[in-house]
């Protein structure tokens, strides 16, 4: 260890200076005194080394005769060149060792590299050189330490000798360690290039650095051209990730569609896929078009369509679809879009009079739209509840259980029951969603429903209850919900008309029902019955992009005349209409009602409501990233503490599972606010921005804004959202997820109470339909806060983590709850409804938003539970008041958890499958397992949110790429089935 000991030393003697300059010098072998005086020590070394190894007769020999053909090299007969460089270079290549020790003519050759490098500078320009140069790139790679990036400098140097009739042979004839070696030194060079553009020398440096050395020849373009030949390399020798990532330096990752084949194009896209979290936009988005590209090449339909899906491009997700002939596999793309809800406006090929009404019977076949539209479902739901053995209703108790809660006998003395008649409406109708055979509503005796047991604004949430337990059937549902639709009470007609919107959720029926018996209402004078319709149609056209909706709708959003309440659903309603849609009409609707409403300070903005104005702009940017760039400038112009919130809420949105870490930070500082200081709020500022710079130049404006209106308690709900937009941010990718986890915690430690009140929801969010213990654990903790209003968010993000999973831990945890709160009617309904969430469905229907092996994300499901979570900012004045109806937002989110198999008919058959967790195998060597863990079972399956499923024999081949929600099987041509001996 000395030698490197002494060379670190003598480096730093020079003054420091900028980081361009350092790699100039390093590149120099830094002084030219410190390399000679370490070579000279270098030389000594190995030659104490040859002798004190007392080197076997092989070795010396070797050893001789390099030196020999080194020396051969000095004479003045050029004739003797030629072959003395062929010989080194044989001997080179065919020397073999194992893996941990230097190849034997490298080390022999290593003392005597400084005098060949001064040699080869004296020799003129000819093949020769060329191929002295090469041999000597090889030879660098013992001296990359002190000559940082020789390899890669004599390579190009050998190239550039080279006629371009008679290229230098491939790289990869060194092998595996020397084109290793270039890789890295071409992402070095490439990076020092690029620095070195940015921050041209200064005179000064320029000085120290002139005289040393020849700069590295070739242009950008030949790094690239080289990249590409170790890239071809690497991915012909299973290093895929590899070549990614010198592609990825060379920012030209684009260019590997070109260079992969049959063999190795699904290990590359797999490896660029598993990277699309980890980068910074927009790499991230040309990673996807590129792993799509390629897959489009080979044919892949179902995984370019996922892509598309993901990239939500309309154009892609046209073409992917309308690309494979087959009408199996159209059928098995049409279910991957119809669980993705794309608006099937998207898979029409634009016409040229863009008014023109296409029907959609012309343009699809029967088949195919039935399995667009999700017609099905309902059907395939309840069958698959029939194979798992849970058709049978649920009554309260069995979900209650009370007779394993730890209460004191007279303990019920104190309950309101008109709460705990409510509770049970939401616990009936989650339980039993989609089953259509539940005792308290469906099946009820005339006039014995359950409506009639609630109050007033209770009976609106039982009536649309009824549109829970009959989800997703059309036919049965909307004779059930119709008799409410006359009754006289106000209250129960506005169920009715929530219910035929919940009823419609993720389904598109070609009678447009829900528009035609809910539409007509959104005019009406009522209030209930007008917010109902509003919401009516928010849930049943979710993701839908229909332009018919937003003329109905946005007069209510423009219109001065109606209250902040329905003003804001009715931008809620859109915003779950368009979500994703980044629609310039909405957006500038939105906008222009908050501006005018702030400069006439209108005491709306004020109201509890403005919060969904903020969601509903936010939700037309989910997931499109820098698209929101403009909104968010425009918002900032407003002023009033509602802009602050919407600002947070859009960037969020917008940023939506993308894990991006920047946007994380950003969100972090928004926390760090404390805004009820006011004296030294000036000060703080000023400190801030040194510190954290631009990311919280936004917050430290609003903060001053705020300055200016002692008088009133300064609005602190943006914190709120920025604790969900963490969650928001990161739960796309597990790393992310987990790190968010500990920011939380110290959020609960220090932070406001604002803060702490939005952290339960925030973890929630993070593991939706996910159960893990830490979570449950952490979460349970909180349940028991001082706080009530942190410990009802905490049971209400219990029932979400847990949501459809019928988790036993969690569901003890909650009957101990309900023990422990037996006399905070609050917190028991919260504990109510988070008992209902975990056996929602029976444990058949997850929350998940994220579907296809958790690639996707579904934005009309995230667009459900932010929703519902931003009824929980307030729960007060929102779900523990009259507004417990918006817990039915969950329903956008809500979908089964199977796996059904179906044959070339569409109808389900029963193959063998095995179950396991999910394992991430990408990059690995040969072809790991997938799944650990795995049960084997008869198809339909459940599949919990962190599980995969592959089939168990090869019978047959699925059309879909992941097995989840709906896969179309077809016979193999090549399966034989073993022949079973006669006993």
């Amino acid at each position: 260890m000395p030698d490197s000991t002494d060379f670190a030393i003598q480096v730093p003697s020079e003054d420091p200076k900028k980081k361009g300059d350092k790699d100039k010098d390093k590149e120099e072998g830094s002084s030219k005194l410190t390399k000679d005086s370490k070579d000279q020590k270098k030389d000594g070394k190995d030659a104490k080394e040859g002798e004190g190894e007392e080197l076997s007769e092989e070795d010396l020999q070797l050893r001789n005769e390099l030196e020999m053909l080194a020396e051969r090299l000095k004479e003045s007969n050029t004739e003797l060149y030629r072959p003395a460089l062929e010989t080194l270079r044989t001997l080179i290549r065919t020397s073999t060792s194992s893996m941990t020790s230097v190849p034997k003519p490298l080390k022999f050759l290593r003392p005597l590299y400084p005098d060949l490098q001064t040699l080869y500078e004296t020799w003129p320009a000819s093949d020769d050189k060329s191929l002295f140069a090469d041999i000597l790139s090889v030879l660098a790679m013992t001296y990359s330490d002190t000559q940082p990036r020789g390899t890669l400098r004599y390579r190009l140097l050998a190239s550039s000798l080279r006629p371009e009739a008679s290229p230098l042979a491939d790289p990869g004839t060194w092998g595996h360690e020397y084109v290793r070696h270039l890789a890295a030194e071409l992402g070095d060079e490439y990076t020092f290039r690029e620095t070195e553009v940015d921050d041209a020398p200064t005179p000064e440096a320029g000085k120290d650095a002139a005289p040393e050395k020849p700069p590295m020849p070739g242009t950008i373009d030949d790094l690239r051209s080289l990249a590409k030949e170790c890239a071809v390399f690497l991915i012909g020798h299973n290093a895929e990730p590899d070549a990614v990532d010198l592609l990825e330096e060379m920012e030209i990752v684009d260019e590997i569609a070109q260079l992969v084949d049959d063999d190795t194009f699904n290990r590359v896209c797999q490896y660029m896929i598993r990277c699309v979290n980890l980068l910074p936009p927009p790499d991230d988005i040309s990673f996807l078009r590129t792993a799509h590209k390629i897959y489009v090449q080979h044919r892949k339909f179902p995984e370019a369509l996922a892509l598309a899906i993901r990239l939500g491009d309309p154009a892609l997700i046209r073409e992917d679809f309308n690309a494979p002939g087959n009408p199996l596999m159209k059928r098995q793309l049409a279910f991957l879009l119809a669980r993705a809800q794309i608006p099937i406006e998207w898979l029409r090929t634009p016409s040229a009079n863009p008014d023109e009404e296409i029907d959609i019977e012309d343009e699809f076949p029967e088949d195919l739209r039935e399995c667009l539209s999700n017609t099905r479902m309902s059907s395939h739901f309840r069958d698959f509840g029939k194979e798992v053995g849970v058709t049978d209703p649920k009554s309260l108790e069995d979900v209650y259980k009370t007779h394993l809660e730890n209460t004191r006998p007279n303990a019920l003395a104190n309950v309101d029951s008109a709460r705990g008649n409510l509770a049970g409406t939401f616990v009936n109708a989650f339980v039993n969603a989609g089953f259509g055979n539940d005792k308290l509503m469906v099946e009820a005796e005339e006039g014995n429903s359950w409506v009639y047991k609630n109050k007033e604004h209770g009976m609106m949430s039982a009536a649309a209850s009824l549109g829970l337990s009959l989800l997703w059937d059309t036919d049965m549902g909307l004779s059930h919900v119709d008799k409410y639709t006359y009754s006289s009470e106000e209250y129960i007609k506005a169920g009715a008309l929530l219910a035929t919107g919940i009823l419609n959720s993720g389904l598109r029926t070609e009678a447009d029902v829900a528009k035609g018996l809910i539409g007509e209402y959104v005019d009406n004078k009522s209030v209930p019955l007008k917010t109902s319709a509003i919401m009516g149609l928010g849930l049943a056209y979710a993701g839908s992009h229909r332009e018919d909706l937003l003329e109905l709708l946005i007069p209510h959003v423009s219109d001065d005349g109606v209250t902040m309440e329905i003003a804001s659903l009715a931008t809620l309603a859109l915003g779950f209409i368009f979500v994703g849609s980044e629609n310039g009409e909405i957006t500038g609707t939105i906008l222009q009602v908050l501006m005018e409403k702030a400069e006439r300070n209108d005491a709306g903005l004020d109201e509890k409501w403005a919060r969904y104005m903020a969601l509903g702009l936010g939700l037309l940017y989910l997931g499109l990233q820098d698209a929101s760039d403009t909104t968010i400038e425009t918002l900032k112009a407003i002023e009033h503490p509602i802009s602050k919130t919407a600002q947070i809420v859009v960037e969020a949105c917008a940023f939506a599972g993308t894990g991006n870490v920047l946007k994380v930070q950003a969100m972090l500082h928004h926390c760090d606010e404390h805004i009820d200081m006011k004296e030294k709020e000036p000060e703080k500022d000023e400190k801030k921005e040194e510190k954290k710079e631009e990311a919280t130049a936004a917050g430290a404006e609003g903060a001053k804004e705020e300055e200016t209106k002692p008088t009133t308690k300064p609005d602190d709900t943006f914190q709120a959202f920025a604790v969900i937009a963490v969650a928001l941010i990161a739960m796309g990718e597990d790393v992310g997820a987990e790190m968010s986890l500990r920011q939380f915690h110290h959020l609960m430690h220090y932070g406001e109470p604002v803060i702490r009140k939005s952290v339960p929801l925030a973890i929630g969010l993070v593991s939706v339909s996910n159960p893990q213990l830490p979570i449950l654990d952490t979460l349970s903790k909180y349940s028991h806060d001082n706080d009530l209003a942190v410990a009802l968010n905490a049971i209400f993000a219990m029932g979400l983590v847990g949501a459809g999973t019928n988790n036993a831990r969690l569901a003890q945890m909650l009957r101990q709850l309900a023990g422990y709160y037996y006399k905070e009617p609050d917190c028991l309904f919260m504990v109510r409804i988070a008992q209902g969430l975990v056996h929602m469905g029976k444990g058949t229907i997850g929350l998940n938003p994220f579907f296809s092996d958790r690639s996707i994300m579904s934005r009309s499901a995230i667009a459900g539970l932010l929703a519902t979570l931003t009824a929980f900012t307030d729960a007060k004045n929102f779900i523990l008041d009259k507004y417990h109806w918006m817990l039915y937002f969950l329903v956008t989110a809500m979908y089964p958890r199977f796996l059904i198999t179906l044959d070339e008919e569409l109808n389900s058959k029963p193959v063998t499958v095995r179950v396991g967790q999910a394992l991430d195998v990408v990059g690995q060597a040969g072809k790991p397992r997938t799944i650990s863990g795995f049960q084997t079972h008869q198809t339909p399956v459940r599949l919990a949110t962190t599980e995969r499923a592959e089939l168990a024999t090869e019978e047959f081949i699925p059309f879909g790429h992941v097995l989840e929600g709906f896969v179309i099987l077809q016979n193999n041509p090549g399966w034989e089935k073993e022949d079973k001996m006669e006993v």
